[in-house]
């Protein structure tokens, strides 16, 4: 079975698609192509989404590669930037079946950069041993791949094959016995409902938890919630990664507001030769990593915080000097080869061929997510997901660059070859969740709703029944999103130790009881269940990152203890109602 088309569905079958980034349009029109009954939900406008802010591209080996390239060596590349905790069969899926998605994108109209042959033009990126990254619109990659989905989706629309619904946000997930059955939605005030045989959440990630972020302001971890709501696995949720140059706004006079859209430098301009000065114009990622520029996104931004903390300014900037770049490669290359990048620096008041930007890093795409096989089955029956609301285990602890796009193709496709019935019935088996031991994840405090006491399964009470009842001196400001954000990134971002965790997790606790995130919220206001959806999040990845007391990948805790082999490859998994388990 290729990407050039999926057989015909057995039967009418619905499928319900909540997202509209690159898994949820390649999924929806792929299920329509194949006779399936499809609808699509979208948030916003069908372009709202973090695909559409993409720009390093999408990373594949082709049928004829750059000289050296092989598929054997992404795969490689992907496994050492994971950090040694990717699932190895689905990073294998991905870089082998990478090609048959690329030529997937091509025949729904996507066109890609070519070089003066009129070949792909390859482009390298960090911690890639090849060129192998490919590009539409120079650094507009995402906006390019969304556009030509979003086009051949109207037109499945006036086929009357998609039926899409825009501005709907998903607030609960529809079950009966056990399976998933439809979704409750938000549209123009009023909560609607739409039934399937199957829901597919493609809805992206959830970067509006930190205070700066390369993500749009859809990004608010609902499909996440949904599904823990609805009793899936999640797993993997203390490894966030932060893009280390996304571009100060207010450092270079643009004043900056919730919702402002975010402005990524791309990995690219590195990969072009660009380098990371400080204040003192003095570049410092040499001392930090052989790589120095070139090293993994984590270690990147790692570095930066821990020079500017030396420097005695952790909340500051360093710079991006791509001045190099036009100096090393003639002028007009970076206008060529970035228009979108400088055109936005342009609109920010700065000139990059003439002086430096300025850049910090910024929560960029989580790791983490709801458990699935590799045919984005999750453990509950007829709920499927795919790209960064997943968590098959490809990414491990730390995403390789133009690795995400690639994901949410691959899988999605095979999340629809799943629905159909093309798939394995048993496919790769979800770790199991074992409800002994562990740190009880209960609501707010620790304590059940009824008010008794948790116990573990001696019948003794548990360690989270004797947490100290919240304190309101703990926690010094009225539940906010602009609170939670500032909250999340001085203690739970790039840096971390145990100490700052406990301290996040009982200030999250304290909110929770006012606001409630477990529950649904009875409101038809669109920000109150964003809220409650992050807040969930939150105490989710903190507690996660809490019981990870090692630095792996992009969870960096100062305080780590040493981490055995053992440790590296265990998940941490969370299931509503059970507990945070080694797994």
């Amino acid at each position: 079975m290729t990407a050039e088309r999926i057989p015909g569905a057995p039967a009418l079958r619905r499928l319900v698609v909540v997202g509209s980034g690159i898994a949820g349009l390649y999924s929806a029109l792929l299920a329509a192509e194949a006779g399936a009954e499809v609808v699509l939900l979208s948030k916003g406008a069908l372009a709202d989404s973090n695909t559409f802010f993409a720009q390093g591209g999408i990373s594949a080996v082709l049928e004829e590669p750059a000289p050296g390239d092989t598929v054997a060596a992404h795969i490689m590349d992907t496994l050492k930037a994971g950090a040694g905790h990717c699932n190895e069969e689905a990073v294998r899926v991905l870089c082998t079946e990478a090609r048959l998605d690329i030529r997937g994108l091509e025949r729904f109209g996507v066109r890609f950069d070519a070089d003066d042959d009129g070949d792909p033009a390859l482009g390298l990126e960090a911690a890639h041993s090849a060129p192998r990254i490919l590009h539409t619109g120079g650094d507009a990659t995402g906006a390019g791949v969304a556009n030509a989905l979003i086009l051949a989706v109207l037109d499945a629309q006036d086929a009357g094959k998609i039926q899409v619904l825009g501005h709907a946000q998903a607030t609960s997930l529809l079950q009966s016995e056990g399976r998933v059955t439809g979704v409750e939605f938000l549209r123009n005030g009023r909560l609607e409902s739409v039934f399937g045989d199957a829901v597919l959440l493609a809805t992206g990630g959830a970067g509006q938890l930190f205070a700066q972020t390369t993500n749009p302001s859809v990004a608010t971890a609902d499909g996440l919630a949904l599904a823990w709501r609805a009793g899936a696995e999640l797993a993997d949720l203390e490894f966030f990664q932060f893009h280390p140059t996304s571009m100060v706004l207010s450092a270079a006079g643009k004043p900056t507001s919730l919702g402002t859209d975010p402005l990524l430098i791309s990995e690219a301009v590195r990969g072009e030769g660009a380098i990371l000065v400080d204040a003192n114009g003095e570049r410092f990622m040499p001392r930090y990593h052989p790589d120095a520029e070139l090293a993994p996104r984590d270690v990147v931004s790692r570095s930066i915080a821990l020079h500017l903390a030396s420097l005695g300014d952790p909340n500051g900037h360093v710079f991006l000097d791509a001045r190099v770049v036009e100096a090393n490669k003639g002028e007009g290359f970076l206008e060529k080869r970035f228009p979108t990048l400088s055109a936005r620096t342009r609109e920010a008041g700065l000139d990059w061929t003439l002086e430096p930007v300025p850049v910090a890093p910024a929560a960029h795409y989580w790791m983490g997510g709801v458990v699935t096989d590799l045919h984005g089955r999750t453990s509950v029956p007829s709920l499927l997901a795919a790209g960064e609301v997943a968590c098959t285990g490809v990414q491990g602890a730390n995403r390789l660059a133009s690795n995400s796009l690639l994901e949410g193709l691959v899988f999605g496709r095979r999340a629809v070859e799943g629905f159909l019935g093309w798939a394995p019935p048993n496919g790769i088996p979800l770790r199991a969740n074992s409800a002994a031991g562990g740190l009880a994840f209960t609501h707010a405090a620790g304590t059940p709703h009824d008010g008794a006491q948790r116990t573990n399964a001696a019948g003794t009470p548990s360690d989270e029944s004797r947490l100290t009842p919240w304190q309101p001196e703990l926690v010094p400001e009225p539940f906010s999103r602009a609170a939670l954000r500032r909250l999340m990134t001085a203690k739970a971002g790039v840096l971390r130790t145990g100490g700052l965790l406990r301290e996040a997790a009982e200030a999250l606790d304290g909110w929770a009881d006012v606001v409630l995130p477990e529950s649904v919220p009875d409101s038809v206001d669109s920000l109150v269940h964003e809220d409650a959806n992050l807040l969930l999040a939150a105490q989710l990845l903190v507690r996660a990152a809490g019981a990870r007391r090692g630095s792996l990948g992009a969870h960096y805790r100062s305080d780590a203890v040493e981490a055995q082999r053992e440790e590296i490859v265990q998940r941490y998994t969370i299931r509503r109602k059970a507990s945070l388990v080694n797994d």
